[in-house]
């Protein structure tokens, strides 16, 4: 039963329901999103301009792959071809594929020098891919930087000489790729991905000298090898699951400067052809990225509810139930929620209209993050081409 308040001259008026006060709720914390959150939704910030290096540094380009025979005919021809001012070459470190990585790879030429190697089988308390990274570091022997990008990744001409260009004096320079986005699923999830990614790691803070927020996209990574060494090496981060942050934190915490933007260069060429895929892809590393923590889960699970569930719901049930302040709340949440969301539908060369099922795709989220702590209760832990990360 609604409660009743007298304004004088006017009668009564219904007093404010759960619903109405959830929805003001949300409104009240997109606006904080919107307006104080880094304007994270922004996708200007991309490699920053900056006049060609005097002596071009030595760059040494180190590709850990496991099982990548089937995108490396894609993907590796676009590094050997790269036209760069400076020494450079390409480290291919296959991490005990099974399915021909290596080969497929010493069949590829190009402009640069190509080494293929491997590292054998990890130690139990290293994450694969670092120790193939550690081995690829080892290989470069004395170079000025280091580009870690993944066998998936695709580069456009000119893209090493870009983001060498770019560094200028900062330790580590990401660039997030471009991921596919052909089939349905790909188009519904994909945008949402890396929008999640910089709502949680605005590019803005973590490219503040100083500020507590780091982050990198494991894509494509240029560091400095001196700023690797002085903050420990691959070594000091040897059983990370989200290896990309972790590096990015590693170097900024020893005092480096580090910058990540959206790429206009890079680009993903692995198909995720299903919800199934796009889903492991999610949940493989969702719950590590709480830190394991059952708190963090709970406090994830209520904020994502208020945020992006609760505007269409409120809209929904404000109009069935005639609650003006559900309803009003519920619309102003959900148009500021997809506004933010356009510029990186655009990105993608979505519809514009496709930002309204921003809320659809959150719920998947959800449910991937939980199903992700789900599988890390049960003893299966983070999976990744064969090998099972518990922590």
């Amino acid at each position: 039963m609604l409660t009743r308040c007298r304004l004088a001259g006017y009668g009564t008026l219904p007093a404010v329901t759960p619903l109405g006060w959830t929805a003001a709720a949300s409104l009240l914390a997109w606006l904080w999103i919107a307006l104080l959150r880094g304007w994270f939704w922004r996708t200007d910030v991309r490699l920053p301009a900056a006049r060609p290096p005097h002596t071009w540094p030595s760059v040494a380009i180190i590709v850990p792959a496991r099982d990548e025979a089937a995108v490396l005919p894609a993907t590796l021809p676009t590094l050997l071809a790269q036209t760069y001012p400076g020494p450079a070459r390409v480290i291919l470190v296959d991490d005990n594929s099974t399915d021909g990585t290596g080969d497929t790879a010493r069949a590829t030429s190009g402009r640069l020098p190509l080494t293929v190697s491997s590292p054998g089988e990890p130690p139990a308390d290293w994450a694969g891919k670092l120790w193939a990274l550690r081995h690829g570091v080892e290989l470069a022997g004395e170079v000025d930087l280091l580009l870690l990008t993944d066998a998936d990744i695709a580069h456009q001409p000119g893209s090493l000489t870009a983001l060498v260009s770019a560094a200028g004096d900062r330790d580590l320079v990401s660039q997030m790729a471009r991921l596919r986005t052909r089939t349905g699923w790909e188009k519904l999830i994909v945008p949402a991905f890396v929008y999640f990614f910089a709502m949680l790691y605005p590019f803005r803070w973590s490219n503040r000298a100083g500020g507590r927020t780091a982050a990198a996209a494991g894509g494509c990574t240029l560091v400095r090898r001196a700023a690797l060494e002085h903050a420990g090496g691959i070594a000091a981060i040897r059983g990370a699951v989200i290896d990309d942050v972790a590096l990015a934190r590693l170097v900024k915490r020893a005092g480096g400067r580090t910058w990540l933007g959206l790429g206009d260069r890079v680009a993903s060429v692995r198909p995720y052809p299903d919800l199934r895929s796009l889903w492991q892809m999610v949940a493989r590393s969702a719950y590590a990225q709480l830190r394991h923590s059952v708190l963090l889960l709970a406090g994830t699970v209520v904020a994502l509810t208020l945020v992006f569930v609760v505007p269409p719901v409120a809209t929904v049930l404000g109009i069935a139930t005639g609650d003006d302040l559900a309803l009003i709340a519920g619309v102003l949440g959900w148009l500021i929620m997809a506004a933010t969301f356009v510029p990186m539908v655009r990105y993608y060369r979505q519809p514009t209209v496709a930002a309204l099922l921003l809320p659809v795709t959150a719920v998947l989220y959800l449910a991937m993050t939980v199903d992700s702590a789900r599988a890390h209760w049960m003893g299966h832990g983070t999976q990744w081409k064969g090998r099972i990360y518990q922590q």
